[in-house]
C-alpha cells in the first residue's frame, strides 16, 4: 500500500509540473542507473579467461592460483605459459592459501568424500584431499575445498606436469618477480660435473662395504657359535672325566677287597683301563680348555670387525646416499614459528604405504633469524633455469611481512648446511621463508606444506582426520642408495586455524581415498 501510494503521489506531482519535469527525472534517473551499473562493473574482477602465451612454453615450475581473482596461472622458466579461471572452496569449505606441490597424479580419481564425483586429472598437493582437478566453473567459489579448473585445460595441465611441481594458493593476486641475493646457492660447474661418477663410485662402495658387513657378520656368528660348541664339549669331557675316576676308585677299592688270584687279576684289569679313560679325558679337557680360553679374544675381534664393517656400510651408504641426492633440485624451509630450517630432496622411491614417492628429510637445523618476534612474510624463492654458471632465481610474496629480500637478510644460514647443497644445486631448486610452522600436511611423502594461519582453512576441517602422520629421518637405513627412512611423529605440526569444531584435538593429514 505504501508503494502505491508513493507512485500515485509522484505520478499526481508529475503532471502537476509537466513534460519538462518529467523529463528531467527521465534523464537523472538514467545517468544514476548508469553510474551504479558501472561501479557494480568496478567493484567486480574481470571474469578470468583461459589463455596461453605468445610463445613456445617450457616446462611448468609452478602455478599460482589467486582466491581473489579465482584464477590459475602456470609459469616456466621464462614467465606465464597458462592462465585459465578456477573455483575454489566456499566458505566454510575454503581453499587454505599457503605453499604446497603436487603429490599425486591421477587421470580418473573419483572422490569417496562426496559422492563419487569424478574429479578427472586430479593432482593432489595435500594427502587430507585438496587437489587441483576438472570440474564445472559457475563464475565463483564453489568447491569443497580443491581448485575446479576447466576440463580441457585441467587435461592439458596434467599431462604436462610432473610430481613435486610448486603449487602457490594465494589469498590475493601474486606472481614471480627476478630476484637476486648473496645467499642464494652457488653452485659449481666442476661439482655438478662430478657428480653423477661421484654418485656410480660410491655406489659401488657402499655395495662392497655392505658385503663385507655382511661376511664379517657371519664371521663373527661362526666363532660365536664354535665358542658355544666348545663349552659344550668342555663340559661333556669333565662329565666322563668324573666317571672315569669314579670307575678307578672302584676297581682300586676292588682290588684291595679281592681274595684270588683271578679276582685280583680282573680289577687290576679295570684299574688300568679307568686310569687309561681318566688320562686321556684329562688331555682332551686341557686341550679342549686351551680352545676355549683362546675363543673370547676370537670372538670379541670377530664382533669388533663385524661392528667396523657395520659402520662402514652406514657410512658409505649415507654418502652414497647424499651423493645421489646431489643429483636432484633440493628445496630449504625457513619457518620464523620454530626457528628450523629443514631441506627436503626426492629420493623417487615409492611411498612404502603406495602413494607418492618417498622425499629425503635428513637436514634438520636450528636457523638464527634476526628480530624473531617480528613477521618476516611467507616468500618462495626459486631457482628457475641456469645463469651461466649460476642460477636465474625468481620470488614470490603471498603474505604479509618483510620483501623476499629484507626477509633473505635477516636469516642466517648454516655454513655446514650450504656447503652440503649449494655446489650440486640445479634448476628447481627453491628456498621457502615463512612465518609459518611445517604444517602437519608435511609429511615423508611430501616436500614442504605450510598454510597461512591468517587465512581461512575450512577445506582442512571438513575432512576426516587420519592416523598420526609420519616423517622421514635417518635412523633406519632404506634401499636403492637412498635411505635412512623411518617415520617419527611430526614434532612441530602447523596448528594455525585447523582446530576441529567442538574439540581440543588437531585433523591430521588422511591417507589416500578419503575424498
Amino acid at each position: 500500500m505504501a508503494n502505491r501510494s508513493t507512485t500515485a503521489r509522484s505520478t499526481v506531482a508529475m503532471q502537476r509540473w509537466g513534460s519538462p519535469a518529467i523529463v528531467t527525472l527521465a534523464v537523472m534517473a538514467a545517468l544514476t542507473a548508469l553510474t551504479a551499473d558501472a561501479a557494480a562493473k568496478q567493484a567486480r574482477p574481470k571474469p578470468a579467461t583461459e589463455t596461453a602465451a605468445p610463445r613456445d612454453a617450457g616446462e611448468p615450475i609452478m602455478a599460482i592460483v589467486s582466491i581473489k581473482t579465482q584464477q590459475v596461472t602456470i609459469y616456466d622458466a621464462d614467465g606465464w605459459i597458462l592462465r585459465a579461471p578456477v573455483s575454489t572452496g566456499t566458505t566454510g569449505r575454503e581453499t587454505p592459501a599457503g605453499v604446497f606441490a603436487i603429490l599425486e597424479k591421477n587421470k580418473d580419481h573419483r572422490s569417496s568424500l562426496y559422492d563419487d564425483a569424478e574429479m578427472p586429472n586430479m593432482q593432489r598437493i595435500t594427502w587430507n584431499g585438496i587437489a587441483l582437478h576438472g570440474g564445472p566453473l559457475p563464475g565463483y567459489a564453489a568447491s569443497h575445498g580443491c581448485v575446479r579448473m576447466p576440463f580441457g585445460f585441467a587435461e592439458k595441465l596434467f599431462d604436462r606436469t610432473r610430481i613435486g611441481m610448486r603449487v602457490i594458493v594465494s589469498p590475493d593476486d601474486a606472481e614471480p618477480v627476478e630476484f637476486s641475493h648473496p645467499v642464494l646457492f652457488v653452485p659449481r660447474s666442476e661439482a655438478i660435473a662430478a657428480a653423477p661418477t661421484r654418485a656410480e663410485t660410491l655406489a659401488r662402495e657402499a655395495a662392497e662395504a655392505a658385503r663385507t658387513a655382511e661376511e664379517a657378520k657371519k664371521a663373527a656368528a661362526a666363532v660365536a657359535r664354535e665358542a658355544a660348541s666348545l663349552k659344550v664339549s668342555l663340559r661333556k669331557l669333565e662329565q666322563l672325566k668324573t666317571r672315569a675316576d669314579a670307575e678307578f676308585a672302584y676297581a682300586d677299592k676292588t682290588l684291595a677287597a679281592a681274595k684270588t688270584d683271578e679276582a685280583k687279576a680282573r680289577a687290576e684289569d679295570l684299574k688300568q683301563k679307568a686310569a687309561a679313560k681318566s688320562a686321556e679325558l684329562a688331555n682332551q679337557i686341557n686341550t679342549a680348555r686351551n680352545d676355549a680360553q683362546s675363543k673370547p679374544g676370537a670372538a670379541a675381534a670377530a664382533k669388533d670387525a663385524a661392528k667396523a664393517a657395520e659402520t662402514r656400510k652406514a657410512d658409505t651408504a649415507r654418502a652414497a646416499s647424499e651423493a645421489k641426492l646431489a643429483l636432484e633440485p633440493v628445496s630449504i624451509y625457513i619457518s620464523r614459528a620454530t626457528q628450523k630450517l629443514y631441506v627436503r630432496r626426492p629420493t623417487h622411491k615409492p611411498a612404502p604405504d603406495g602413494g607418492g614417492i618417498v622425499f629425503d628429510a635428513t637436514i634438520e637445523v636450528p636457523v638464527t633469524i634476526r628480530n624473531p618476534e617480528r613477521p618476516i612474510g611467507t616468500h618462495v624463492l626459486t631457482a628457475v633455469a641456469r645463469n651461466g654458471a649460476a642460477l636465474r632465481w625468481t620470488a614470490v610474496t603471498i603474505d604479509n611481512g618483510d620483501n623476499a629480500k629484507a626477509a633473505l637478510d635477516r636469516i642466517t644460514i648454516p655454513q655446514d648446511v650450504l656447503d652440503r647443497i649449494a655446489p650440486t644445486a640445479l634448476p628447481r631448486s627453491s628456498i621457502v621463508i615463512s612465518d609459518e610452522p611445517l604444517s602437519s600436511e608435511t609429511n615423508y611423502r611430501t616436500e614442504f606444506v605450510a598454510v597461512l594461519s591468517t587465512e581461512p582453512q575450512g577445506g582442512f576441517i571438513t575432512r576426516r582426520p587420519s592416523a598420526d602422520v609420519l616423517i622421514a629421518s635417518d635412523d633406519v637405513q632404506g634401499d636403492n642408495g637412498f635411505g635412512f627412512f623411518n617415520f617419527p611423529r611430526d614434532p612441530a605440526p602447523q596448528t594455525g586455524n585447523t582446530r576441529r569444531r567442538g574439540s581440543g584435538q588437531y585433523y591430521r593429514p588422511m591417507q589416500p581415498g578419503w575424498w
